[in-house]
């Protein structure tokens, strides 16, 4: 039948150009040395490093913040850093077969445009993910006991995680004419974005929503509150330490929102082109 026909052209695009992007970072040794020396960074040094400051005396006993150390409570926030990076600098690739025609000639083959977006981001992606994975190979190194319930559901977090920032990346990629300018404005998006996600430093959950706003600025704790990332780093760590700062559901609900609203987004932006 002809539309079978037609859903098994689209099938093998896919997978082709899915496998493409996913060979092609394999290939990046720089990519893969980052994604490697940025978790161990993190979690030996800046995790090892901060924990004494994370704990306080009270007449005697030494208690912390959050119920966890520093470098249990940083360990989600650094996968969620690793799938960042990863999955805006993934869409580079966007602007490589832009400048060498690549994506022009794929453009007037017979798959679709969702098709060819969606084999580029799930690509990007796949590769975020196993980078995620990187970090969470450390588990037991920062003290978190994993049961493969809690790796089923961090992995399904991660996916939604990587699969919205890839877009994310698109988004920029085809906004973005030049490699250098790609660079400089995604660095400019993932910082931010990352510093303001709770993702370093919790809101103390002993307070209340008003005297947070008036222990911490309430500008930061105002860009908090509506930072997307704040609620997919609070997701993670539902399932890796079982702490949230917010009402579970958020998260999910906030990962995928931004999932469909970001590749809606990339998707127009590609029938555009």
């Amino acid at each position: 039948m002809e539309w079978h026909r037609a859903l098994m052209v689209q099938l093998g695009g896919l997978y082709g150009l899915w496998l493409r992007e996913v060979k092609r970072a394999f290939r990046d040794r720089g990519q893969l040395i980052g994604g490697v020396s940025r978790p161990i960074l993190w979690v030996l040094i800046l995790g090892i490093g901060l924990n004494p400051y994370f704990r306080g005396e009270v007449y005697g006993a030494v208690t912390f913040v959050v119920p966890f150390t520093y470098l249990q409570f940083i360990f989600p926030a650094v996968i969620a850093l690793n799938i960042m990076f990863t999955s805006v600098q993934s869409a580079v690739s966007v602007i490589w077969d832009r400048e060498f025609g690549f994506l022009r000639e794929v453009l007037v083959s017979p798959l679709s445009r969702t098709t060819i977006l969606l084999a580029k981001v799930l690509g990007g992606t796949t590769v975020a993910v196993l980078h995620g994975c990187l970090v969470l190979i450390l588990a037991r190194f920062a003290d978190i006991p994993l049961t493969p319930v809690d790796v089923l559901r961090a992995l399904g977090l991660m996916a939604l995680l990587a699969f919205a920032l890839t877009s994310l990346g698109v988004v920029i990629a085809n906004r973005i004419g030049s490699f250098q300018g790609f660079g400089v404005f995604s660095n400019a998006v993932i910082l931010p974005l990352y510093f303001t996600s709770s993702s370093i430093f919790p809101l103390d959950p002993a307070l209340s929503r008003a005297q947070t706003r008036v222990v911490y600025p309430d500008w930061l704790v105002t860009i908090i509150e509506w930072n997307p990332l704040t609620y997919a780093v609070d997701a993670l760590r539902g399932a890796l330490i079982n702490y949230n700062q917010f009402d579970p559901w958020m998260g999910i609900t906030v990962i995928v929102t931004a999932c469909v609203v970001l590749f809606s987004i990339a998707l127009y932006d590609f029938h555009r082109m």
